[in-house]
């Protein structure tokens, strides 16, 4: 009689089943981050845990498997947008002069504000704690402000006034503002502020 293979034949679990059940759990939490983003994307301003589970591909219980509330989905979200724009502020600058990489921040803003704006306006809708979290919106606007006041050179850093406009210009509230309630399109929002910014530098 012909001896079974050990661990395997005995219905033992393989060194490689606690794996594979960690990326399949990892895949699934991926694909319902990306599932909410579709949705809130596509104009869903609060879909909810069934649309999130039809949309990912996986039930309702493995949502909340993996989120104990929309709260906490919506938390995870918000890092996941805040890499998106950090991955736009990490790329290098093509302008020369600080002139030019203060222009090129309206470029990568639009960009950047853009990709995150559905999200936030969907979260301002709701009121109901899904909102980006206080600490997470002073981060990312501390952030933004750090990239200006990092290519400003010392003598433009030390106006306050000019300081504080460029950093109101070169916000999401303006972008926003421009977009939706003045209706602009993002290429004529971005030649506003552009033609805005040019008059506080100058040049």
């Amino acid at each position: 009689m012909t001896a079974k293979p050990d661990a395997v034949a005995a219905g033992a679990p393989s060194e490689e089943e606690p794996d594979g059940r960690r990326r399949r759990s990892l895949d699934s939490r991926a694909r319902i981050v990306a599932a909410m983003l579709e949705l809130i994307r596509a104009g869903h301003t609060a879909p909810g845990a069934e649309q999130v589970a039809e949309r990912a591909g996986v039930g309702l219980r493995t949502v909340f498997r993996h989120f104990k509330d929309m709260a906490s989905l919506y938390r995870e979200m918000s890092r996941v947008i805040e890499d998106e724009l950090q991955d736009v502020a990490d790329r290098p600058f093509r302008g020369r002069t600080w002139r030019e990489r203060i222009l090129e921040l309206v470029e990568r803003r639009a960009v950047g504000f853009e990709k995150i704006a559905p999200f936030k306006r969907a979260s301002d809708v709701q009121r109901l704690g899904a909102r980006l979290p206080a600490a997470d919106q002073r981060r990312l606007n501390a952030a933004l402000r750090g990239i200006l006041e990092r290519e400003l050179p010392p003598e433009v850093a030390a106006d306050a006034v000019k300081v504080e406009a460029l950093d109101l210009l070169l916000s999401f509230e303006s972008w926003d503002r421009l977009r939706s309630e003045q209706g602009l399109s993002s290429r004529r929002a971005r030649a506003v502020l552009e033609r805005a910014v040019r008059g506080v530098i100058g040049g």
